[in-house]
């Protein structure tokens, strides 16, 4: 149990912060927006990026760090994109619609097909240089060195399983909150500054 709980811990400590994909996963549960394909894809991303990681192959992928600037820039673009998406939806707010479950702009509903969800929630994650950095390298080279990588990696995964189903599940807890137009300006204003900000930082560090 102690590489199980070491991976649990680990993972939630990487997880649990405000960052791009995060923030797609809260926006997508106060829209009560295919939530069950969001959860699967991030958190079968993380399992997929744990496994990889843990088993060691994590190291054929730091011997091209060309693949590494590629997906830097791309995630960089990408993110910058979404930003400025977020910050005109900022100033064209978007009121809940609670027994649609979907965003309005101007009392028309806007819905979002699941492909479309699905392909951003993909980029959002797999764009992501960092995820490479915390869930292939950071916590595959320890789980690893763990009595039981078997163990630690399972742990990791309930770990990141947990997060994704709370967040997006758990964020209708704050629908009501979201019906006022200034609500949702102001979360999609923090998501435009979080994604132009985190653009910036990869275009930096490139």
């Amino acid at each position: 149990m102690t590489s199980y709980l070491a991976g649990l811990g680990l993972m939630l400590s990487l997880i649990v912060a405000i960052g791009a994909q995060n923030l797609f996963v809260l926006r997508q549960g106060l829209r009560r927006e295919h939530i069950g394909l969001v959860v699967a894809i991030c958190a079968g991303s993380d399992a997929l990026l744990t496994i990889v990681g843990v088993s060691g192959m994590g190291a054929l992928v730091n011997t091209h760090p060309g693949v590494v600037t590629v997906v830097t820039w791309a995630g960089a673009a990408f993110l910058a994109a979404y930003g400025v998406l977020a910050a005109r939806r900022a100033f064209r707010p978007a009121v809940l619609d609670a027994e649609a479950g979907e965003g309005s702009v101007g009392g028309a509903a806007v819905v979002v097909s699941a492909g479309s969800v699905a392909l951003t929630c993909l980029a959002l994650t797999w764009l992501n240089p960092h995820v490479y950095l915390d869930t292939v390298f950071l916590v595959g080279t320890v789980g690893a060195g763990h009595a039981s990588p078997l163990l630690f990696t399972i742990g990791a995964i309930t770990a990141s399983v947990v997060w994704f189903a709370a967040l997006g599940y758990g964020a209708r807890l704050l629908q009501p909150l979201f019906r006022s137009p200034l609500a949702w300006r102001i979360l999609d204003g923090i998501i435009a500054i979080v994604m132009l900000a985190l653009a910036v930082t990869l275009a930096l560090s490139a």
